[in-house]
């Protein structure tokens, strides 16, 4: 999933995509990099950022979706408000990206009757608020057994199980402790029915792995977590870098099949072996 922010202020690439025919580029640039989809976004969610207008969030991804629709990109829309969504999808988004899970009213009826995909992230409190001292007693427990009733609430208005995504929100209302543990722990909440989104890329907390200082330079970082991700079960990553993630991935993919080969024929053999 590649990244496109309509925005002045996101934290990595804020402003350089305000422009819908620039952003429309940019995202035909990570398809041809091997994005799978596209993610357009129109209001930031850094950390003490301030909500916009729902129609300012409206006229920022609308062309930008309609345009990218029309070059036959798979587009998703990353809005936490319905009534952007809702517009994202008439103008032809397949996915809602949603960072509140769809708890704002008419977001999961939404999804339910328009039958798209949609990503449920956990974050803990808002852009605004959420890293004022984040706390939890078993920060895996809280955000799995979040991320699983808010699938079932979906689930409850009619949505298709199928096409439900879920994403742990690395950074979202977390410590850098919090979101290594999350990290680390990629195996268990990516063992249940609904898979798993990693949004990983060029995160803070990244820093800690290379010891990169700005946005621009956690590629490298994020790209191991993205292959890491893969292997532990993960199966979507939204990224900045494209490019990078996607040979990562390659690497990771071939290391996964190689594994799986290896215990078939080991499996194979014992089965030989018994007559």
């Amino acid at each position: 999933m590649g990244v496109v922010n309509v925005t002045p202020d996101s934290f990595s690439d804020g402003g350089i995509d305000l422009n819908a025919e620039l952003a429309i580029a940019h995202g035909l640039r990570m398809t041809a990099d091997g994005a799978a989809l596209i993610d357009v976004g129109g209001e930031s969610t850094r950390p003490g950022s301030e909500p916009v207008p729902a129609a300012v969030e409206i006229d920022r991804v609308v062309p930008v979706v309609r345009g990218l629709v029309e070059e036959g990109i798979v587009v998703s829309v990353d809005t936490s408000k319905t009534e952007v969504a809702e517009a994202a999808l008439r103008s032809g988004a397949h996915v809602v990206n949603d960072v509140t899970a769809c708890r704002a009213d008419g977001m999961a009826q939404l999804v339910a009757d328009a039958q798209c995909g949609v990503v449920l992230m956990h974050m803990k409190g808002t852009p605004l608020t959420m890293q004022f001292a984040p706390r939890y007693g078993d920060v895996v427990a809280e955000v799995e057994s979040f991320l699983l009733d808010r699938a079932a609430s979906v689930v409850g208005t009619g949505a298709d199980p199928s096409r439900i995504v879920l994403d742990p929100g690395f950074g979202f209302g977390k410590t850098a402790e919090h979101n290594m543990t999350l990290l680390r722990s990629v195996p268990r909440l990516a063992s249940h029915a609904f898979p798993l989104m990693l949004g990983t890329s060029r995160k803070r907390f990244l820093d800690s792995l290379d010891g990169d200082k700005t946005p621009l330079d956690r590629d490298s970082a994020t790209a191991k977590t993205t292959s890491t991700g893969f292997i532990d079960g993960a199966r979507v990553f939204r990224v900045h870098n494209v490019e990078a993630s996607r040979r990562a991935l390659a690497v990771a993919a071939a290391t996964v099949a190689h594994q799986q080969w290896d215990e078939w024929s080991q499996d194979s053999n014992r089965g030989d072996s018994r007559g």
